[in-house]
């Protein structure tokens, strides 16, 4: 009998102090709501803003790394990984030669043979005495 009457009066307890929370946020909101700044810019999703590439050769060699993960796939699917991939490291390291080497290998395979030269020509530029430059400067030679 006692826990009837105390499921009968839980519920409306429970529906009288929900009613009171959800009153007072809006009230507040109402009062503290403020038109937005015309100057400032509007908020931001955090996942939309550019991503910021400071000088990391760290994180460069990983993406490297993970790109020709993808490139031994054989797939069209694991070579636009790899692009990706290797055009991250290019952009945490610039002076890669190897990060623009496997690009340009990438999108040739991709058979964007205008992506690949550029590629290849800026790896030949960056280091053209090394094993890398070289072969970057015969595989552009290759593609025209």
């Amino acid at each position: 009998m006692f826990f009837a009457c105390l499921l009968g009066v839980f519920p409306a307890f429970f529906s009288s102090a929900q009613n009171a929370k959800s009153d007072t946020p809006q009230q507040d909101q109402s009062k503290t709501a403020q038109p937005p700044d015309e100057g400032a810019p509007p908020e931001e999703d955090e996942s939309l803003k550019p991503r910021i590439y400071a000088f990391n050769p760290l994180e460069a060699e990983r993406s490297i790394k993970v790109g020709n993960f993808y490139m031994h796939q054989a797939t069209a699917r694991g070579y636009r990984a790899a692009a990706m991939r290797f055009e991250e490291a290019t952009k945490f390291n610039p002076n890669s030669a190897e990060a623009f080497l496997r690009l340009g290998e990438a999108e040739e395979k991709l058979k964007n043979k205008d992506k690949a030269k550029v590629a290849f020509e800026r790896a030949s530029r960056i280091d053209p005495d090394s094993k890398i430059g070289k072969e970057a400067g015969k595989k552009r030679a290759s593609l025209k």
